[in-house]
């Protein structure tokens, strides 16, 4: 199974690794955080039935899941699997309104 990362996810993945090199200034942090997205959606890759089903309004995404991050579990990737390819939508710490992120994103 092909893994394509939407824009928005790849921007999700460098906001919060810039938080942590950045602002908290943990570098080991910022690459053991990229490390376990890495892990995680390989994981998803492999097992893409295991993330629970996210209900959400948005028609763009009628079968879109949630799996926590590997040791960030307050963050979580938010994906959909097709026929040959893993779609990472975002990637959102629980903090933020996610609900209403999901509902506004654009379409492909």
């Amino acid at each position: 199974m092909k893994v394509f990362y939407r824009q928005t996810a790849d921007e999700d993945v460098i906001r919060q690794f810039r938080y942590y090199l950045l602002t908290l200034e943990l570098p080991k942090v910022a690459l053991r955080f990229r490390d376990s997205v890495r892990d995680t959606v390989e994981l998803l890759r492999k097992h893409p039935s295991v993330g629970p089903r996210y209900r959400s309004n948005n028609p763009r995404f009628p079968n879109l899941r949630s799996w926590p991050v590997k040791r960030f579990e307050a963050i979580r990737i938010y994906y959909m699997a097709e026929k040959e390819t893993l779609q990472i939508v975002r990637i959102l710490h629980g903090k933020r309104d996610v609900k209403r992120i999901i509902e506004a994103e654009e379409g492909p």
